[in-house]
């Protein structure tokens, strides 16, 4: 009721030619926690506890309860700015995004390839220094993963990946919200991926052992995950005592799973191995003949966009697929993300189970 009155003083000022703005906006009483992301970069979830993990998805939560279910209005980014650098293109990451941004009361200014080309025609550590002069963070979808490293080490703002060759851990946030909305739980489920050793995969590798989830993952044989991503990956499943299994068998990465997941077998800037790639996944299409070796409470997920190839519509458009409500809170993570990064906000919501 007290920002509802704010809000009617700022408009009557307004009529009346006046400036006024409110900025001890209240939002409630603050639970205690003990995790404090506010400055940090989101260049890879290798870099964040499970705790931290959890903490973004128990935020997610929260701002969907608040603003999706209750109706309030959080301006929790008001009078920040959001730079968005897209070497690719996209319609997720950036509708989440840029709605993302705006709703919570802030400014996203999108740059494409026509605006910024990184380390072209300025350096990546000249584009860094004056970003981060003229915008509180920056989110960037780029080719090489490479280029938001030197960003993050030259700029003095937060730098989030929006996706890059090695990782898109966004995209991984908003899966496990997805499953947790679903399970109760994430704890002891056991994720089934089939597809391209990819960003994707790489990332679920980063982070599904420290919600204490296996992993049984079939990539044609020269498609693998990176080595590097592996080694590590194994160490954290060891940690967490859970299970991760590599292999080139769809059907028995697929037995006993909860969670079926593919992803694009060509991604963008691999468009000239086309042919070869479609000849490599033969057989790993997800289809019902995949699901019958799964778990007798199988969901699927796609990240999208999708193509036949990768799934048919049996399996795409059953009421097992996920894919929708997955895509959907993409817009909810990324907003807790920015939340986290750039203020002291603390989640009003009683913390989900993980």
């Amino acid at each position: 009721m007290l920002f509802n009155l704010r809000i009617l003083l700022n408009n009557a000022a307004l009529r009346n030619g006046h400036s006024f703005m409110v900025r001890n906006f209240r939002c409630g009483q603050p639970l205690q926690n003990k995790v404090q992301l506010k400055g940090r970069d989101l260049l890879t979830l290798k870099n964040f506890t499970g705790e931290e993990i959890k903490y973004m998805l128990w935020l997610s939560a929260d701002l969907k309860n608040r603003i999706k279910q209750k109706g309030e209005y959080l301006p929790l980014l008001q009078g920040k700015s959001l730079g968005m650098i897209f070497e690719k293109r996209s319609t997720r990451t950036r509708l989440s995004t840029e709605t993302g941004f705006a709703l919570l009361g802030g400014h996203p200014c999108f740059l494409t390839t026509q605006d910024i080309h990184l380390g072209v025609n300025e350096s990546l550590t000249d584009t860094a220094r004056v970003l981060s002069s003229m915008t509180d963070a920056v989110l960037a979808r780029v080719y090489k993963q490479s280029d938001l490293d030197i960003l993050a080490k030259e700029a003095s703002i937060p730098i989030i990946n929006g996706l890059s060759d090695l990782y898109h851990p966004i995209q991984i946030l908003a899966d496990y919200l997805t499953l947790q909305e679903h399970y109760g739980s994430l704890k002891g489920l056991t994720l089934s991926w089939i597809g391209d050793g990819n960003n994707i995969l790489h990332s679920i590798m980063m982070s599904a052992a420290k919600f204490g989830m296996h992993l049984q993952a079939a990539t044609p044989k020269g498609y693998e995950p990176d080595p590097s991503v592996t080694k590590l990956a194994e160490q954290y499943a060891k940690e967490n005592g859970t299970k991760l299994s590599l292999m080139n068998d769809p059907l028995e990465a697929a037995r006993g799973g909860n969670v079926l997941i593919t992803d694009t077998w060509i991604s963008m800037g691999q468009e000239e191995e086309k042919k070869k790639r479609l000849q490599a996944f033969q057989g790993y299409q997800v289809t019902m003949k995949t699901a019958k070796v799964a778990a007798s409470d199988w969901t699927f997920l796609h990240c999208l966009p999708r193509k036949p190839e990768e799934v048919d519509d049996e399996v795409f458009y059953s009421p097992r697929s996920l894919v929708f409500p997955e895509a959907e809170n993409r817009k909810w993570t990324i907003m807790a993300v920015m939340v986290s990064l750039l203020t002291d906000y603390s989640p009003q919501l009683q913390k989900p189970k993980f």
